[in-house]
């Protein structure tokens, strides 16, 4: 015979989606609490469901003594063998308890703990459930706001999304649907707090893995993202597999794939940049569109000093100074920005400080200006062992330089007035510049690691080259600057140096080429490859008739 209690535990499993041994045991304990209430809690009670009669039952169990010392928990042989004649002194013996006797008060409060048991197993569910589901992409409709903060409706339970963690400028009204990346689940006394975001980077990570196949299945990674919600965005990504180009992985046909993307962040604008292991590579590909001239490293501080064309500086910055501000967030390092026209402006300024100082020598001076010590507070904060390393600069004279550097960043003293009577160059020329920035790269090419210091290499070694053949028949002048990778400034570097012929290009090893200012290995490959196929004509047939 099926109960009525066995039907009002099925309705509850059903309704509030709960296990029925968790609804047996909810019924157990508000009856026990029920029978201590009435009978005190000395009574050791124990309860169970028989399944048969749709009952609870309930046992007070007692030991069997000769001389009663605990009524509570104790019973005489003579009263235990009227019960149970084959008691025993020693024996634990349990007699039923007639629960009519509880009355209305211990009922209600049956009731109680029931209500209570079911609710803290219906939150315990919800937690379990959210918590795994913790940092993925849920959907929900939105219920009401509370402060400016977002209540969702996930079905079984609610959501919350702060302010913060909304997207500015986004707009939604009761009932609109949302999606959103759980960010935190807490377990609180109320109920379980489910917190999400739209605002943060790892949902416009998941929105990329939900779009992207490669990047699900790992041959593609996002290594780095930074955000300003709502208006702009850059991602890196790099390939596990060389085959997989990451950046049009992540694009998809005609864009179809960030496009998705961008629809659900409301027109939010990507940048998706290649990452590499090369700082300097990596910073630039995260200020594109900017095209960078030349990058100035400082490790120590974790800083970049960025030198771009004039008419690249704002386009480096950005819109109020978004686009650095996310290359910055994306590389994780410090960068600063300057203009051609800047810098010459800034070593102009160190050339005259230098003369103002009586301990570095002229010879060093611009190999000095062009490593980036521009500044008496770089000077000053210098290591001995970096400056010693220059040429003409033991660690005597580098303790000197630095002592003097500090004194005038200190006291603003300079040791020598400031030259009065001759106009200081704006720049150097093209042969001057030329051989300070060949001494400062031949210093630093040869600089060797300390032991225990793991050596960095900025450049990849430049390829083993077979020997070629080249008869002076094949020679033939050329112009290097009406080649298609080959800036104004660098063509002139190379006719300085002497590649201004074919023979010259080719008979120069790769490594020798990258020397030359403005060119570095994988310039100085393609440079060599595209002279290798050139012929005479071609250039004949270029070159303009007087």
């Amino acid at each position: 015979m099926y109960s009525d209690l066995n039907r009002v535990i099925d309705a509850v499993v059903k309704d509030r989606g709960l296990s029925r041994a968790v609804v047996v045991e909810a019924l157990k304990f508000a009856i026990i609490s029920a029978a201590r209430k009435k009978l005190g809690l000395d009574y050791n009670i124990e309860a169970e469901y028989n399944e048969e009669l749709g009952e609870v039952e309930l046992f007070r169990f007692r030991e069997v003594v000769e001389t009663i010392e605990d009524p509570a928990r104790q019973i005489n042989l003579e009263e235990a063998r009227k019960i149970d004649p084959d008691s025993e002194v020693g024996d634990e013996l349990g007699d039923k308890i007639d629960a009519s006797q509880f009355g209305r008060i211990s009922a209600q409060m049956a009731k109680q703990v029931i209500f209570q048991k079911i609710r803290d197993a219906e939150k315990e569910n919800v937690f379990n459930e959210y918590k795994d589901r913790e940092h993925e992409i849920i959907n929900g409709i939105v219920r009401r706001f509370e402060k400016r903060n977002m209540i969702i409706d996930l079905g079984r339970a609610e959501a919350i999304m702060y302010q913060k963690d909304q997207i500015p400028k986004e707009v939604y009204q009761n009932g609109d649907r949302i999606r959103g990346y759980v960010t935190e689940v807490r377990n609180t006394a109320n109920a379980p707090q489910i917190v999400m975001s739209r605002a943060c980077n790892e949902f416009m990570m998941k929105l990329f893995e939900m779009e992207v196949p490669e990047i699900a299945e790992g041959t593609v990674q996002i290594v780095a993202c930074a955000r300003e919600p709502g208006q702009r965005a850059k991602i890196a990504v790099a390939s596990r597999d060389p085959n997989v180009d990451p950046v049009g992985a992540c694009v998809g046909m005609k864009g179809s794939r960030v496009q998705a993307v961008v629809n659900e962040l409301r027109g939010e604008k990507i940048d998706i940049v290649p990452f590499s292991d090369n700082h300097a590579t990596f910073v630039c590909n995260a200020l594109a569109p900017a095209e960078i001239t030349k990058v100035i490293i400082d490790e120590d501080n974790r800083k970049m000093d960025i030198v771009v064309a004039d008419d690249q500086l704002s386009l480096a910055i950005g819109k109020r100074g978004q686009n650095v501000r996310l290359a910055v967030l994306l590389s994780g390092w410090k960068l600063d920005i300057h203009s051609e026209t800047q810098i010459k402006r800034i070593e102009r300024d160190a050339r005259r400080m230098y003369k103002r100082l009586t301990k570095v020598p002229e010879g060093v001076r611009e190999i000095l200006i062009k490593t980036g010590y521009t500044d008496i507070k770089d000077l000053a904060e210098a290591e001995i062992e970096d400056l010693a390393a220059f040429p003409g600069i033991d660690d005597t004279l580098a303790e000197e330089i630095i002592d003097e550097a500090y004194a005038v960043h200190i006291t603003g003293e300079w040791p020598l007035p400031e030259p009065e009577g001759e106009e200081e160059e704006d720049y150097l020329d093209l042969g001057q510049a030329d051989q300070a920035l060949q001494a400062a790269h031949d210093l630093f090419a040869e600089k060797k690691p300390v032991d225990g210091e793991k050596a960095a290499a900025s450049e990849p070694a430049a390829p083993v080259e077979p020997e070629i053949e080249l008869p002076e028949g094949d020679d033939f002048a050329i112009q290097p600057e009406a080649l298609p990778m080959i800036a104004g400034k660098t063509a002139q570097f190379l006719i300085q140096r002497g590649y201004g012929t074919r023979n010259a290009i080719l008979r120069a090893s790769i490594e020798e080429l990258s020397k030359v200012p403005g060119m570095g290995l994988a310039l100085a490959e393609d440079l060599k490859e595209s002279v290798r196929k050139l012929k005479k004509e071609d250039v004949e047939s270029s070159t303009p008739h007087e």
